[in-house]
């Protein structure tokens, strides 16, 4: 037994500026990205290479944790463009028609709430697939067990792939991004600092508080180690706010358990209604012409 954890906003953001034709409902607003989101689910939800049994998808409505709370220039709601944050309700509404349970953040992340459930849960499946290709999302690796799927790039990223592609443990992840930075979460990581440069520095100091002061003792693949290890000391507690923004919470009050995972099919009714409103009968013609499984009684 598989359990798939989606990132709901990064699938929302994704269909939203995608290629694909605008989508207008009957009232007049944008709702590309709520279709687009339905569709991408219904897919998931038919893929037999995936085989979905159990299931739940996390969205951040708003676009604001605790994290802002700590640094002024984190991601927000700032910059969304209004057409797309007003489809942020409805899209959970599709998430909940499509029989899936959902959770709606707030103060904590979407990504908070995967990872929640990907600790929470991995002992009692045989694989956790958290399907987003978030840099964060890789401290969540173990092994087999824990993978991130890129669904765009049809790829599957496990533990190995992660020691393989960046030289770090899952565990280093957060201290790589608070050197290298995040743009995607408004991190903006140290001066000077690569991706290549902090792989190796953390391939052999796990956590910063391992780095030597002393920037002989740092690795031989580190460039120009003096300045950066100059950089480092100058800006420690800049560092330590940046990993801490790019740790994940395990421990958010998720209440459902495994077995409330389980997906029970598409609620016809709900689903029906929603096309209504969305104005999208291929999407409902498609879900009565390909292989949907409807929740019982509706």
């Amino acid at each position: 037994m598989r359990l798939h954890l989606v990132d709901g906003t990064y699938e929302l953001f994704r269909a939203h500026f995608s290629p694909r034709p605008a989508r207008v409902a009957p009232d007049g607003s944008d709702v590309k990205g709520t279709v687009g989101l339905a569709e991408s689910l219904l897919a998931l939800l038919r893929d037999p290479t995936e085989a979905v049994t159990h299931v739940a998808v996390a969205f951040d409505n708003p676009i604001r944790s605790f994290r802002n709370d700590l640094l002024a220039g984190y991601k927000g709601d700032e910059g969304v463009p209004p057409e797309l944050r007003a489809q942020f309700d409805l899209a959970e509404e599709v998430s909940r028609a499509l029989g899936l349970v959902t959770w709606s953040m707030r103060e904590h992340e979407a990504d908070d709430a995967l990872a929640t459930a990907a600790a929470r849960f991995r002992d009692g499946v045989e694989q956790v697939r958290i399907l987003s290709p978030d840099k964060d999302l890789g401290q969540c690796l173990t092994g087999t067990r824990v993978v991130q799927v890129d669904r765009v790039r049809g790829r599957v990223i496990e533990e190995a792939t992660l020691r393989e592609r960046r030289g770090i443990a899952p565990r280093s992840v957060p201290d790589w991004l608070a050197l290298v930075g995040d743009v995607a979460d408004g991190i903006p990581g140290l001066p000077g600092f690569g991706e290549k440069a902090a792989s190796a520095l953390l391939s052999r100091h796990p956590r910063l508080e391992d780095v030597p002061p002393d920037p002989g003792r740092w690795p031989a693949e580190v460039r120009g180690a003096s300045r950066l290890c100059s950089t480092l000391r100058q800006r420690w507690d800049e560092a330590l706010l940046y990993r801490r923004l790019a740790t994940l919470v395990t421990d958010v009050p998720l209440g459902e358990s495994l077995a409330d995972l389980e997906w029970g099919g598409v609620s016809r009714r709900r689903f029906d209604e929603l096309c209504d409103r969305l104005g999208a009968g291929r999407l409902r013609e498609a879900a009565l012409r390909r292989t949907t499984r409807w929740a019982a009684g509706g």
